[in-house]
Formats: C-alpha cells, sequence, structure tokens
C-alpha cells in the first residue's frame, strides 16, 4: 500500500504538461488545436486540450508545432565515410575506398566513440530512434545502444543489426585478399550456404543484436534463395526481423520469396512486386538512393572540394527529378507499406549528422511524396516497421514520451523538419530554443 502511494507522489512530481498551438497526429492526420499532452515519468499520459495540468511543470512553446518524435529507419551511426578523389571513382566506385579508410583508421573504440557523437547530433535533431543496419564492427552498435540505455551517454533509442550478413565477393571482391579479410571480419558475415546462413544469424544473436540485416545483391554477387530462406527462418525462429539489402529487380523477388520484413532500397522493384509485398506486409524501406538527391548527396563532399566536379554535377538533382517523382508516384500508388530511412554513413563539411539525416525528408517531399505521408514515413509506419508501434511513433496516452517541436507547419513544408527546436526522450528535454524567446 505505502508503495504504491509512494509511487504515486513521485509519478506526480515528474508529470510534464506541454503546450503549444497544434499537434499532429500522423496516424489520422488531423491537427489538434490547441494542444497539450500531459507526461508522467517517461510516459504519454493525456493528450488533447483539456489535458491536466495538476501538479505539473508547464513547457509552453507557444505558437510552435507538436509532432512524435522521429525514426530513422535505416542509418550508419558509427560511419563517417569520407567520399575519395575524383580520380578514383571509376576505378573503385565511391563507397569501397571510403569506407575501408573508415574502418581501417579506426579502432572499434574509436568508433563506438564516433558513435556517441553522431547519436548525439541525431537526437538533438529529433531522431529519437533509429535503426542502425550495419557497419558497426563486431558489435558497436549494441555497445553503444546499451550505452544509450544505461545513460551513460546522449543518444536515440537504437536497434542494432551488428554485422551484415553477405556473400561471398561483394563489396570488396576486387581488393588484395589479405586486406579484404581484415575489412570483413569487422563488418560482415560471409555466407554461400544455408548453415553459412544459419549460423552466422546465431552469431549476431550471441551479441544480442536487435535485427538481422543481409545483402541479398552486391557488385555482382548475391545470396541465393535457400540462404536466404534459411536466414529468415531462423531469425523469425528467435523473434527477430529481417531487412534486405535489395537494388535488383532480381534481388527483390528472392527476398519477397524468402519473406523477409522489409526491403532496404528496391531501385529495381516493379509494380508486380510492390503489390507483393503489400499483400505480403513487407515493408519498404524508402532510402535516398531512390529518390531526389541521392547522387548531388554522394558527391556533396567532392563539390566542396572540387570545381570541376561541381560544374558536371550542379544540375544532376533536377535531371534526376522525373525518374524520382515517377519512382515516388509508383509507391504511392501501390499502396506498399514504407518507412522513411536516411542510409546516412557521409560526412558532411560543415554539418551535423542530424542535420544531414533530416535533409532527405526535404527530397523526398520535392520529389512529390505528399507531406503527410513523409511525415507517418519517420513516425507511425516506421515504429510499425521496427515492431514498436506499441511504444513510439505517435503522440498517444501510454506510449512513450518521445516528442518534437517545429515553429512552422511541417504539413505546409516539410523543410521545417530540418528545423527541429524542441525535443524531448522519454519524458527529458534534450532540446528546448523555444525557451529562449
Amino acid at each position: 500500500m505505502f508503495a504504491s502511494i509512494l509511487s504515486a507522489v513521485l509519478l506526480a512530481q515528474s508529470a510534464v504538461l506541454i503546450k503549444a498551438h497544434r499537434l499532429i497526429d500522423p496516424r489520422s492526420g488531423n491537427v489538434i488545436s490547441p494542444a497539450a499532452v500531459r507526461i508522467e515519468g517517461d510516459k504519454i499520459k493525456e493528450v488533447g486540450p483539456g489535458a491536466s495540468a495538476a501538479g505539473a511543470t508547464i513547457v509552453d512553446l507557444g505558437s510552435a508545432t507538436l509532432m512524435p518524435g522521429m525514426i530513422d529507419s535505416h542509418t550508419h551511426l558509427l560511419l563517417d565515410v569520407i567520399i575519395p578523389a575524383q580520380a578514383e571513382m571509376p576505378r573503385y566506385t565511391a563507397f569501397q575506398p571510403g569506407l575501408l579508410l573508415a574502418v581501417a583508421a579506426k579502432s572499434p573504440a574509436e568508433r563506438v566513440l564516433l558513435g556517441a557523437q553522431l547519436a548525439r547530433e541525431d537526437l538533438e535533431s529529433g531522431f529519437t530512434t533509429v535503426r542502425n543496419l550495419g557497419h558497426s564492427g563486431i558489435d558497436g552498435d549494441v555497445a553503444l545502444r546499451d550505452a544509450i540505455e544505461a545513460g551513460r551517454v546522449p543518444g536515440p533509442r537504437i536497434l542494432a543489426a551488428g554485422r551484415k550478413l553477405t556473400p561471398i565477393g561483394g563489396y570488396f571482391q576486387s581488393l588484395n585478399p589479405a586486406v579484404a579479410h581484415a575489412v570483413l571480419e569487422q563488418e560482415f558475415l560471409e555466407v554461400a550456404t544455408a548453415d553459412d546462413g544459419r549460423r552466422a544469424v546465431d552469431t549476431n544473436l550471441f551479441y544480442k543484436v536487435d535485427v538481422i540485416k543481409v545483402v541479398v545483391d552486391d557488385d555482382g554477387a548475391g545470396i541465393t534463395p535457400p540462404v536466404l530462406r534459411a536466414i529468415v527462418d531462423e531469425a523469425h525462429l528467435a523473434h527477430k526481423k529481417v531487412a534486405a539489402h535489395a537494388t535488383t529487380t532480381v534481388a527483390v523477388q528472392t527476398a519477397i520469396d524468402a519473406g523477409v520484413d522489409s526491403i532496404e532500397h528496391g531501385n529495381g522493384v516493379t509494380d508486380e512486386q510492390l503489390q507483393s509485398m503489400r499483400k505480403k506486409g513487407i515493408f519498404l524501406g524508402l532510402t535516398p538512393t531512390v529518390y531526389d538527391g541521392f547522387f548531388a548527396q554522394l558527391f556533396e563532399s567532392q563539390i566542396v572540394l572540387t570545381g570541376e566536379l561541381k560544374s558536371r554535377m550542379a544540375d544532376l538533382p533536377q535531371r534526376r527529378l522525373p525518374m524520382d517523382r515517377e519512382f515516388v508516384r509508383r509507391i504511392s500508388r501501390s499502396g506498399v507499406r514504407f518507412a522513411v530511412g536516411s542510409d546516412m554513413c557521409w560526412f558532411y563539411p560543415g554539418r551535423t549528422r542530424g542535420e544531414s539525416s533530416a535533409r532527405v525528408l526535404a527530397g523526398l517531399w520535392h520529389a512529390g511524396m505528399p507531406s503527410l505521408d513523409v511525415i507517418r514515413g519517420v513516425t507511425t509506419s516506421a515504429a510499425e516497421m521496427l515492431g514498436w508501434q506499441d511504444r513510439i511513433g505517435a503522440v498517444e496516452p501510454g506510449k512513450l514520451a518521445d516528442l518534437v517541436a517545429v515553429a512552422g507547419d511541417p504539413l505546409a513544408d516539410v523543410g521545417e523538419l530540418l528545423r527541429v527546436r524542441f525535443v524531448m526522450k522519454g519524458g527529458k528535454v534534450i532540446r528546448n530554443d523555444f525557451a529562449n524567446h
């Protein structure tokens, strides 16, 4: 009896009432105005103009717009790739040398410390949850997840994938085998048979990952259907979801047939495959490889450094826009469930990781995605993709108190999400720029 009374008293002492001009409910598309959200501990207790202020600390955000904390469903927090010099591009492609340098030049401990910095920057930009899909060393993202959960460092909630499962060859098939082996050991688990696949899943489970990431196609190599089915079955036995990197039409079909939970990128997906994904409940992980700005984003570090490339790439987003709009139109028309991921792993001079991650939301909007769908892609839909819809993704009683606020209206201009001014995670205020005005 005494314990329950004490608990109620402590809960009341930690109550907070957040007031704002409006609150966006992504699930329904409704806007509540005026908005009030009562928070007790780390959970949302009441939502709406009538939310009780009794015993609560008032946080008045004035004319701001409130919405759920954002979810980046595809990121790489322990990777900060610097794109190589232009002369090396045709020889190796953009990613391989940069990844090699990022892995070879930093110890596993240094990469976790880098991840702590980038995680904090993501959180400060409004990303209260992320799904980290590889490129984290053997278990760096797991260690970072646990440190954040223990309160040792600030950052978003993390679903960690550990090492990617990849076909033999792939990323580093053209490299010196001795060098390739050292990188592979840190970044990937190679699989060639069904037994390899099951063993790789179990290895990652030993390191306490939350999700399994598998590369179905990669630079001409590919995981065969029987191997992928074995991976999916083993992961599902442990109640873990499988995220499949698949860019070609063939790889997408292999992933669909194997029953993965999400297909990441999906550049070559057909309309028929989108319908199959919709019927089977397979999510599309919508990343900037398939809509406005990816190649400009990819080369941006070089644009800063190299004048010739800058002139060559200047109009690329405009040239790509018709293709990007068509892809987005097909996704919207298909009814397939999707979540938005930044796939962020690049170094951008003058930007925090969070600013770089948020930029892709404006790119998707400019490619024709309605603003409400963009917002759903980083809130309610993303929570469903992660299997965390009972905890995050919406401002509803019982959910974790993860909220962000912007000065304007993101339904009118998604660009507002690049300028988040208030962040709360689990009932704790991380950032409140409105308090200074």
